[in-house]
């Protein structure tokens, strides 16, 4: 699952250069990275992922601790339901979770596959980590969704030239089988009693430990067990959010509003759900942030306004969808099935390219459509201003229309008082959403502010000098730009000199010419679509030899807002992992070009 609420590309998002896994490409204002690789890990970081395990507990302990008083109280229809809405998302997502460690796991449950190569993905890592080209070529399959296995794996080849490392993939040792043994009994007893998120939520602690302790060569390969670890949770939590949290946010505040009563257990169970759905959206964008090396990462003080605009814009929602049900149960149902269905075909008809085959994009793309009935969700790449403006219309029109049905409808035993209090709370509370929403896009946009003047102070006395043209342009590029732009570097153009009709050339012109003559180029070179500044600041550092095993993956690189394919593939991520175990150089991931193949071409055009 992946998600998008910024705008475009920085960087080109297909690079035709191999890119380094640990070396993330070095963007105009990014964050400076550890020589071991990736964004290094920090005290803030272990805080953030403390605060996630807490909010996860107090999410699902305060709606079981409800569920008790509901049966204690004799409120039998009121238990089912809060049960069901914490116990059915809670299973189904620790299916998921398990599937996938089954997966990550199978082949050391071989006993020797990882060590002598039996599997695929061994094979692929012994054979890149002793090519001498160190070429590792990752084919994509006939079609997408010819069947479950190819949408999700690759033909592995890889491609020999020299056998210098090859004792190498000696190094990977299959563990032994007791301990195969305890793992498995320990991860099914862990899904079962449903805490396979909080085993995921320490681990990722671990790893992020482990990758600031340790030497370069170990360090690199923690962290990007530690960037897969945390797609993961973020995938697996926000999927529990909107199957638990949302309704469960809903029916809570529907039972509130219909026995105009609210109970100490009831305040807490709708504030711990409504902070865990906007805490895991703003978590969401975050890691998917983090994740590519062609987008700026998210600083926690935009994560936190985004959160502020979650939190107010799904409260609103979601008062507004208790008031009405609190009246019109049968007409609630009709209008979130039938706005999920709008929503639904609004994403499909968008043509999102998230998964990795076809009938993956349609559930995927279902799964979006209940997310969009509670918040803003982008799935689409590119500009989102016009997207986001008719959702928010939208919105604000059936909020609008919900909130003045109940008004109208409401029983006798709600005063004028308490709903006049109601209306405002759900104004104000879309009107502060909005206003995050604004401080974030103004503000905090990792990408610089999208509103206000693009160029206002790009070039500072001695830009040009410290940094050159290209610095000059990266500090300039806006989300607006990128690689959806074609950036033509050209010269002032060149003109005829002027003369008087005496045909007498004018006294001092020969001379200024000879002088244009000597300092303007000939040519000017405007790069390919696929190319921007960020790829021709990054040119001049990959233009030496590269070194250490390349992963060709035989197709475009997604954009964002999607999830790149090594993190969405879990044959990808095995051999990525297995590279880097097996080779003293951290791989690299090379795809291909969606616009000008293998090479870079550079058009040439004379001005005159």
């Amino acid at each position: 699952m992946a998600a998008k609420s910024d705008g475009a590309a920085v960087s080109v998002e297909d690079d035709n250069t191999p890119r380094s896994l640990s070396e993330p490409g070095h963007l105009a204002g990014r964050p400076r990275c550890s020589a071991a690789g990736g964004k290094p890990y920090t005290l803030l970081d272990c805080c953030w992922v403390l605060c996630a395990l807490l909010v996860f507990f107090s999410d699902g302990a305060t709606d079981l601790w409800l569920a008790a008083d509901y049966y204690l109280r004799g409120d039998y229809w009121w238990f089912g339901l809060t049960l069901v809405f914490v116990v059915v998302p809670s299973a189904v997502v620790q299916v998921l979770s398990f599937r996938w460690f089954v997966y990550d796991y199978s082949d050391l449950s071989g006993g020797e596959g990882a060590a002598s190569g039996s599997g695929n993905d061994a094979a692929a890592a012994g054979g890149a980590a002793a090519v001498g080209d160190n070429t590792l070529s990752i084919k994509d399959g006939e079609q997408r969704g010819e069947n479950a296995a190819a949408g999700n794996a690759a033909n592995v080849t890889p491609v020999y030239a020299s056998s210098a490392p090859a004792a190498a993939a000696g190094r990977v040792r299959a563990p032994r089988r007791c301990c195969i043994v305890c793992m498995w009994i320990f991860q099914t007893v862990l899904h079962v009693l449903q805490l396979g998120q909080v085993w995921r939520y320490i681990h990722a602690l671990y790893l992020g430990a482990q990758s600031r302790w340790h030497s370069n060569g170990p360090r690199r390969h923690f962290h990007w067990r530690l960037m897969f670890e945390s797609a993961d949770i973020t995938m697996l939590r926000l999927l529990e959010a909107f199957l638990k949290s949302a309704p469960q946010l809903v029916l809570q505040l529907s039972i509130m509003i219909h026995g105009n009563i609210v109970l100490p257990l009831q305040g807490l169970s709708a504030s711990a759900s409504l902070v865990s759905l906007a805490w895991m959206i703003a978590s969401y964008q975050k890691v998917l942030r983090d994740s590519r090396d062609d987008k700026l990462p998210m600083s926690y003080k935009a994560v936190i306004a985004q959160m502020l605009w979650h939190f107010f814009t799904i409260g609103a929602r979601t008062v507004a969808f208790a008031l009405f049900a609190s009246v019109f149960q049968l007409y609630f149902g009709i209008f979130i099935v039938s706005h999920w269905c709008v929503m639904t075909f609004w994403i499909i008809q968008g043509e999102t390219d998230f998964c990795m085959s076809k009938w993956e994009e349609i559930i995927y793309n279902m799964v979006v459509g209940i997310i969009y009935i509670f918040c803003w969700f982008n799935v689409k790449e590119g500009p989102s201003r016009f997207r986001m403006t008719v959702y928010y219309s939208v919105t604000l029109a059936e909020n609008v229309a919900l909130t003045a049905a109940w008004y109208t409808y409401r029983g006798p035993h709600t005063s004028d008082s308490y709903a006049l209090v109601v209306v405002c709370l759900v104004a104000c509370s879309f009107a502060l959403g909005t206003f995050f929403m604004l401080v974030y896009y103004c503000w905090l946009h990792p990408d610089g502010p999208v509103l206000g003047s693009q160029w206002a102070g790009c070039v500072d006395e001695g830009a040009v000098g410290a940094g050159g043209v290209a610095g000059v342009i990266d500090a300039c590029l806006t989300p607006s730009q990128g690689s959806q732009t074609d950036m033509v570097i050209t010269s002032p153009p060149r003109t005829l000199p002027r003369t008087k009709d005496t045909g007498e050339p004018v006294p001092g012109e020969r001379e200024r010419e000879r002088d244009r003559d000597s300092c303007l180029p000939v040519f000017q070179v405007r790069p390919s679509p696929s190319s921007s500044p960020a790829l021709l600041h990054r040119t001049s550092s990959s233009s030496r030899a590269q070194e250490g095993p390349v992963i060709r993956i035989d197709l475009p690189r997604k954009r964002y807002p999607a999830w790149d394919a090594h993190f969405i593939d879990r044959r990808l991520r095995k051999t990525i992992l297995l590279l880097e175990t097996t080779s003293a150089v951290s791989p690299r991931i090379q795809y291909r070009s969606s616009m000008m193949g293998s090479k870079e071409v550079l058009e040439y055009e004379t001005t005159v």
